[in-house]
C-alpha cells in the first residue's frame, strides 16, 4: 500500500491515515475500487494479526497462575528441607478432584516442561527457572497487551480510511450526475 512503510518495534506495518483522498486515489477521475481493495486486504490482515495476538495472550492468563502456583509451591517445599519429619498437604489433581499427600523432606522436584517432559530439578534450580519463565511469560503479556492495542488502532484507522475514501467516491459521483 502507498505510503505504509513505518512500523511498530514488532514488525507490525502503520496504516497510513488519508488526509487527502483524491491525492491517495491518484486523481478525481481515478476508480476508488484498487484503493478500497488495498484497503480491505490490508484491513484483513490487521484482523488476522489481533486474532493471533489475542490467542496467544489467552493462552499467557491460563500459564502464568499456573507457573505461580508452581512456584508457590517449590518455594514452600524449600521451607520444608532443612525439617525432619514429613509434611501432610492436600494435592490438586483436577479443577475439582483433590487428594492428601505426606511429603517426606526432597531436595529434588520434578517438573512438567511440556509435550510430556518431565525433568528433575534442584529446589533452587527448580526455583530460578520457574522465576524466569514467570518473568518472561509476563514480559510476553505485556508485548501481547501493547501488540492488540497497536492493532486495535490500525483496525480504526483503516476502517476510516476505507470510510473516507467511500464517502468522497458517493460525494463525487453525486457532483458529476448534477453537471
Amino acid at each position: 500500500m502507498a505510503g505504509e512503510t513505518a512500523s511498530d518495534t514488532r514488525g507490525i506495518p502503520t496504516a497510513p491515515f488519508v488526509h487527502d483522498v483524491a491525492e491517495f486515489v491518484g486523481g478525481a477521475d481515478k476508480d476508488v475500487g484498487p484503493t478500497l481493495q488495498q484497503f480491505q486486504e490490508a484491513l484483513s490482515k490487521y484482523k488476522f494479526m489481533e486474532l493471533s495476538t489475542a490467542q496467544r495472550r489467552k493462552v499467557l492468563e491460563q500459564k502464568i497462575p499456573d507457573i505461580t502456583k508452581t512456584l508457590q509451591m517449590v518455594e514452600f517445599l524449600k521451607t520444608r528441607k532443612g525439617c525432619p519429619e514429613p509434611t501432610e498437604t492436600t494435592c490438586e489433581l483436577n479443577d475439582t478432584l483433590l487428594c492428601r499427600a505426606t511429603l517426606d523432606p526432597i531436595d529434588k522436584v520434578h517438573l512438567w516442561l511440556g509435550a510430556n517432559v518431565m525433568l528433575s530439578y534442584d529446589i533452587d534450580e527448580a526455583i530460578d527457572m520457574l522465576r524466569d519463565k514467570l518473568e518472561t511469560a509476563k514480559r510476553s503479556m505485556d508485548i501481547a497487551n501493547d501488540d492488540l492495542g497497536f492493532l486495535r488502532d490500525q483496525i480504526t484507522t483503516m476502517e476510516v480510511n476505507t470510510a473516507r475514501v467511500h464517502n468522497w467516491d458517493v460525494k463525487r459521483r453525486r457532483e458529476q450526475r448534477q453537471t
